[in-house]
């Protein structure tokens, strides 16, 4: 199979490459970047430099593939609405662009890189009322200290549980608003063209090469960031928010395998319940939940740092709890991550 990665000189992006041809695949990388930092991929990988929005670029990328792993966007969470020109930009009219490429080109199956961001907050149950889809947190609580989100009806504590791919998605966020519009922009391709899309919704993903000391960073990397400078990790709120996260080398093989598996002859989605089984969505984490606290507490110790500061500071966009119910893909892509926490911050900490 030849495969054309976008982003494929990117954090994820060039994992996904290297996972590919360990695979024995063939590979084409479209990057805005060029090849990206020395060494970031292997020798010999064709690099086409162009943005995803780029049409002729795009043409030319798509030409002779026979899957896409599309990797390529603006991440974060964007600070202001400033913000909000610059994801739709370049993650929704990006993919459109790379989507109509596709269908004139005849490539009838994507492997999207989604987020579990698209969720909002996670899942919820109350004692009494069951699920429960909590409104965004108040600044007003927020600043007081009550970070846990409460019943609407009863106003009792609610219970965190895991997220499944059939939750309603609620966007709270220009990031995660831009990668739900990727995900329904690609419904309608495969619904159109007789391809296949597959939504990986990775959760959060640290490993070796995530970037650092940006607005737009990950919580792993700034707390490395702050360490290397020998200062303690400042942890928001209480430092309890549930997370799920994942090293980008079980995402990669995650990638590899919706490919092959889904690419081979779309078993999966042949058992699926989805009204169209031409789309089917999939969580991407480790299956075990943990604590921003404890992330922070293990980095130190691994780095032989300070100990976390637990701040009480917050972001408004920010959500509590989410973590991910990773049956679905356990189940139908025989896929489960491999790499142990403490090992894989480990090799999030020797590379710069």
């Amino acid at each position: 199979m030849h495969v054309l990665v976008t982003g494929g000189a990117g954090f994820i992006g060039s994992a996904v490459v290297r996972e590919l041809l360990a695979a024995g695949h063939g590979v084409r990388v479209l990057d805005a970047g060029g090849r990206g930092p020395p060494g970031r991929l292997p020798a010999g990988v064709q690099v086409i430099r162009g943005d995803v929005r780029d049409p002729d670029a795009v043409d030319a990328a798509v030409r002779g593939v026979h899957a896409v792993s599309h990797q390529a966007a603006k991440v974060g969470l964007g600070v202001d609405l400033d913000d909000l020109p610059g994801y739709a930009g370049a993650n929704d009219l990006g993919t459109a662009v790379l989507l109509a490429s596709m269908a004139r080109a005849r490539v009838r199956h994507l492997v999207l890189a989604s987020s579990m961001v698209i969720y909002g907050e996670g899942g919820y149950r109350c004692v009494e009322h069951g699920p429960i889809a909590p409104p965004p947190r108040t600044r007003e609580d927020l600043a007081a200290g009550r970070f846990e989100p409460l019943c609407p009806t009863c106003g009792r504590s609610l219970r965190p549980v895991l997220v499944g791919e059939d939750a309603v998605p609620d966007p709270r966020n220009a990031y995660a608003v831009s990668k739900l519009s990727q995900e329904l922009l690609g419904r309608v391709w495969a619904r159109e063209s007789g391809g296949r899309m597959t939504a990986l919704r990775y959760h959060n993903v640290f490993g070796p090469g995530l970037p650092h000391d940006t607005p737009y960073a990950g919580v792993a990397a700034i707390f490395v960031s702050a360490l290397r400078r020998g200062a303690a990790p400042r942890v928001f709120e209480d430092g309890g928010q549930r997370r799920d996260f994942v090293h980008v080398d079980d995402v990669a093989r995650a990638t590899v395998t919706a490919l092959q598996e889904r690419h081979a002859d779309g078993s999966a989605a042949a058992v699926s319940a989805d009204p169209s089984p031409a789309v089917r969505a999939y969580n991407v984490g480790s299956g075990v939940q943990r604590t921003v606290g404890d992330l922070a507490t293990t980095l130190a110790e691994v780095m032989g740092g300070p100990t976390p500061v637990v701040t009480g500071e917050y972001r408004l966009g920010d959500v509590r709890h989410v973590t991910a119910d990773t049956a679905r893909i356990r189940h139908e892509l025989h896929w489960t991550a491999m790499v142990d926490f403490r090992e894989g911050l480990r090799t999030l900490t020797m590379t710069g």
